[in-house]
């Protein structure tokens, strides 16, 4: 490996590996951008032999694994199950892409795909092929970041706001939100939202005893650390809304067992004693039943799965969350908002962003990083090909159904317990027991949710259910030979809605709901969003800490399978053998990469990882006795998250200092050790430090840690700069979260999805999350549960599992070599034009750098905005902005992207350099020229009047690149503070610019 690296051809542990470019060779000759020969070339300007030799300089002896390929390290040993016990990597044989696949379709094919009718907050649906093809199966798509950069992100910034108008207009509030993770831990924030707005003075927080059960338990995760107490009852005989300790309640409809609830009045009630009002809800029903707005709730949220996403065994899937106004600034999660640009045109970015923890850190509104924006879009989509008609006939076409299958449980002499009802029919059989009907279904290939305590049924009906599995369920009961369509006329009449609970009004009369509804339209409508934005599909998105890397074709491709999506997370396990055997083989494949004990893959994104982990290290504490442990120290360097989970976590947060030179400042940790050695929970890091550095003293900070009692939580976010060299176990991490779609190739999707396992010491695994249905996934004693489904967003686990059956051991170890390589070839580019911040002792610097754009404010009035913006000119995405430092720019450009695109990326910052010394030597004002101005649009420089110092062509073409490929930002530079204070989160008008070019 260690020569092939260089070479092309090496033997690796007595094996002959050559390089080659065939379909049936080891991926990674596809997956690494740097061929061998350009590999050389990069070696020689970065000062090194070989990559073996920069990796032995770059990385601390003490922190390397055994087997690593680094000088004096000895070969891996092959493991019988387990990390071995000398940390040593257990080799595995890298697979083709055609290899993996068909292993790959051979393990999902031991699940069993049946018509599952068991709801609670999961149902088939019908992913229309024109969204599939166009969205899910579109790198234009999945590979874009978070629109942080709204000038190149209008496409997928307009469908945000898309989806938001639906959930806004469905659920009758004024304002939501672009998604959260999943329905449960939606309804936690909607609870943290209360016991904020009451500034936590008000403790007690009231949950309907009829809400879904992983809703509850989550709420009871989620409150215990914040001193909440949650009462779980019947709002008829148990809330007492004057008890002046509550701070909210809340409620559902549909709720578990199917019925239909109107809260009107004690939502009123509840407003005059100035308590929350959350509400459960599903946006399918909202279409012909009465809206929770107009009850009159504060807060609303649910799944959108049901609009168009695959069940997935859990996820991802889009969970909404709505407010009124007066509770927008408070709202967890993105919000897209509209502006204007310079230009004064009409233009989309993310508002009130000052509530998110990247800014406010440990007092953000929430922990939450990514959401589900992939599926948000899907979702947005679904209701669009569909109109408000066609989302009507749905509804009325489930309701009808559902009708249909209680008239013919009452004929079979069953009792129906919820008289209104939209799509969920709870009953009681008369002679037959829930087991024995649950039995019968399965039979007839389909599954439906019992009670065996209650001796209940609940049978959820969904938009692909017919009129044939109607006849089942029937015949399941005991009813020969039902004719379905009699007693769906007799349903008709019979079981109508009540008036009182029908939708008034109109909905999404928008014309963006009403003008695509042929797949051509729709077609070219995504297409004409995702030709606004920029993904890696056009080129490197060199954005630090993000490890914005290739989301291979053929990890991608199972995620349409049947076997991978059409899974509920609830089915028995005979059902689901095949994604217990991915998950049993890629939890053992992370401890293999963490050298750690036990992995819980529940956690659905970053933060719920850390969230998860730092669990864990107080249950861990309170096992002992020293609950009282609660101080976490957070480096001042450290990410937005892991202030605000610890805050979750009922922890105080004591910020440690950093260095000049970037790492950990050793004299104030010691200080503040000994100040709180006595509460002291945990250290945060990150390791590599977000920084670029690998601090050669981390080994003393985390023996410093252990020797105060207290706990290391390793931040996964740069593991990609570690993995086959080293990990969290040999830096004395005791629980990492791994970001699997950084490190792990899952695509950000604009936004989401993610996915954040954890992995944990022994001594802290009998603590991880467990889930109230489903797989036990969790410890001996788990301290609750973090996502809703036991794996979280089960179907993209099989990215990162693909990712590392075609990679292999040494193909991982690979990856690692090559960020690194990447990253000091472009930093030996640059360091002579820009001020290169933080470098280790030999001058490299890790798996990203940060380059210094302070020093041009003062002598050409240009900031490090500016650049990011001009970028875009030259046909980048700009790197990290302002984080961690103010003023500068973190470059990471991973393993995946070739010499000719990291040329291409340093010429074009070399040229901007160039621009910046003509501002510096008067060609240009500080006030006009390029940079200040940018991006420039092809509306601007093709305006009639040109009156700029500079021409149109260095404007629009500064590069040869962009003269032969150029990417256009649709508008110019967005003023965000114009847009935060004249929010506007909805399609209100929007006609008037969702279709300009």
């Amino acid at each position: 490996l260690r020569r092939m690296l260089a070479s092309g051809t090496a033997t690796v542990y007595g094996t002959t590996v050559v390089r080659r470019h065939t379909a049936t060779d080891a991926f990674h000759n596809r997956h690494i951008g740097p061929s061998a020969s350009q590999t050389e070339e990069m070696l020689k300007i970065v000062g090194y032999p070989t990559v073996q030799a920069m990796m032995t300089s770059i990385l601390p002896p003490a922190i390397v694994r055994p087997g690593a390929p680094v000088d004096g390290a000895v070969a891996p040993k092959a493991t019988d199950g387990g990390a071995a016990t000398d940390g040593t990597m257990a080799y595995a044989a890298p697979m083709s892409e055609t290899q993996a696949l068909k292993h790959f379709s051979s393990m999902m094919g031991r699940n069993k795909v049946l018509k599952s009718l068991i709801g609670h907050g999961y149902y088939e649906s019908i992913t229309p092929p024109v969204i599939l093809r166009n969205i899910l199966e579109n790198p234009g798509w999945y590979t874009p970041y978070t629109p942080y950069q709204a000038e190149i992100s209008q496409g997928r910034l307009e469908s945000l706001l898309n989806y938001q108008t639906v959930v806004s207009e469905l659920t009758g509030l004024s304002v939501a939100n672009a998604s959260l993770l999943d329905q449960a831990t939606a309804a936690a924030e909607a609870m943290s939202l209360a016991f904020q707005f009451h500034k936590k003075k008000r403790c007690t927080f009231f949950v309907a005893s009829n809400c879904f059960p992983s809703t509850i338990e989550m709420l009871r995760t989620r409150a215990a650390p914040l001193k909440i107490n949650v009462i779980v009852g019947d709002v008829r005989k148990d809330l007492d809304v004057e008890n002046p300790d509550l701070c909210g309640i809340l409620t559902q409809t549909p709720d578990a067992t199917g019925a239909l609830h109107d809260f009107t009045d004690l939502f009123a009630k509840a407003k005059t004693n100035k308590v929350i009002s959350a509400v459960g809800t599903d946006l399918l029903a909202s279409c012909i039943v009465k809206s929770v707005g107009s009850m009159g709730a504060d807060v609303a949220m649910g799944s959108a799965q049901r609009f168009g996403i695959p069940l997935g065994f859990g996820g991802p899937h889009a969970a909404f969350f709505a407010v009124t106004k007066d509770f927008q600034r408070s709202m967890p999660g993105r919000i897209v908002g509209v502006s204007k640009d310079a230009e004064g045109n009409t233009a989309i970015r993310l508002a009130l962003q000052t509530r998110e923890q990247h800014i406010k850190r440990e007092k953000a509104t929430s922990n939450v990083c990514t959401a589900q924006a992939l599926l948000a879009n899907m979702s947005a989509m679904y209701a669009i090909y569909h109109g408000p008609t066609g989302l009507t006939e749905i509804a009325d076409q489930i309701r009808q159904h559902a009708a249909t299958l209680a008239v013919g449980l009452e004929t079979a002499e069953a009792t129906v317990l919820c008289k209104n009802f939209f799509d969920t029919i709870t009953f009681k059989l008369n002679g037959m027991t829930s087991d024995e009907y649950t039995a019968r279904c399965l039979e007839k290939g389909i599954n439906v949710f019992h009670d065996k305590a209650a001796q209940t049924v609940s049978v959820s009906i969904d938009e692909a259910t017919t009129d044939q599995h109607i006849a089942a369920l029937l015949e399941a009961a005991g009813m020969e030979n039902p004719n379905v369509a009699e007693i769906a006329q007799l349903a008709a009449s019979s079981k109508q809605l009540p008036a009182a609970l029908r939708r008034e009004g109109s909905f999404l009369q928008h014309k963006v709901f009403n003008s695509y509804q042929t797949e051509s339209e729709l077609m070219r409508y995504i297409h004409r969003l995702q030709r606004k934005d920029y993904g890696l599909t056009h080129g490197m998105i060199p954005l630090g800490s993000c490890t914005m890397k290739l989301n291979p074709a053929a990890t991608m491709l199972p995620m349409s399978w049947p076997t991978v999506g059409n899974i509920h997370p609830m089915v028995p396990e005979s059902q689901c053998r095949g994604y217990e055997a991915m998950c049993i083989d890629l939890s053992q494949k992370l401890r293999e990469v963490t050298g750690l004990a036990a992995v819980s893959l529940q956690p659905n994104s970053g933060a719920q990882g850390e969230y998860a982990g730092l669990r864990c290290i107080s249950a861990y504490h309170q096992s002992k006795g020293e609950g009282h442990r609660k101080v976490c120290l957070v480096p001042m360097s450290a990410h937005g998250t892991n202030p605000a989970s610890a805050v979750l976590c009922g922890m105080d947060i004591v910020v440690v200092a950093c260095t000049k030179e970037g790492p950990i400042d050793l004299v104030d940790l010691e200080a503040k050790i000994a100040k709180h050695q006595k509460d002291l929970s945990c250290i945060m890091i990150t390791y590599p430090s977000t920084y670029g550095l690998f601090d050669k003293d981390v080994k003393k900070i985390t023996s410093m840690i252990h020797g105060a009692g207290g706990q290391v939580y390793f931040d996964g976010a740069n593991l990609n700069a570690l993995v086959g060299y080293s990990g969290p176990k040999f830096v004395g991490g005791d629980v990492c979260h791994m970001n699997l779609h950084k490190t792990f190739s899952i695509p950000h999707g604009g936004g989401g999805p993610g996915m954040g396992p954890i992995a944990v010491a022994e001594h802290l695994a009998p603590f991880l999350p467990n889930a109230i249905y489903g797989a036990k996934v969790g410890g001996s004693q788990p301290f609750g549960q973090v996502s809703q489904a036991a794996h979280g967003s089960a179907s993209i686990l099989s990215i990162s599992y693909m990712l590392m059956l075609m990679l292999g051991s040494e193909g991982l170890a690979a990856c690692t070599a090559y960020a690194i390589l990447n990253a000091n070839y472009l930093k030996k580019r640059l360091e002579n034009a820009y001020s290169v911040l933080y470098k280790d002792e030999n001058g490299n610097c890790g798996h990203e750098f940060i380059i210094d754009i302070k020093p041009f404010k003062k002598t050409a009035g240009i900031e490090a905005e500016d650049v990011a913006k001009r970028l875009m000119d030259y046909g980048f995405h700009a790197p990290t902005l302002a984080f961690p430092v103010v003023g500068t720019l973190m470059i990471e450009p991973t393993e995946s992207e070739s010499k000719a695109e990291l040329d291409r990326f340093a010429d074009a910052l070399l040229s901007i350099r160039a621009e910046i010394a003509n501002i510096e030597n008067g060609v240009w004002t500080k006030d006009d020229n390029p940079l200040v101005k940018s991006p420039h649009t092809m509306s601007t420089v093709t305006t009639e009047k040109w009156d700029r110092a500079y021409s149109r062509q260095v404007a629009a073409f500064p590069s040869p690149h962009s003269k032969m490929d150029k990417y256009w930002p649709t508008v110019s530079r967005i003023d965000g503070a114009f847009g935060d204070r004249n929010l506007m989160c909805s399609c209100a008008g929007v006609e008037s610019y969702m279709t300009k070019e």
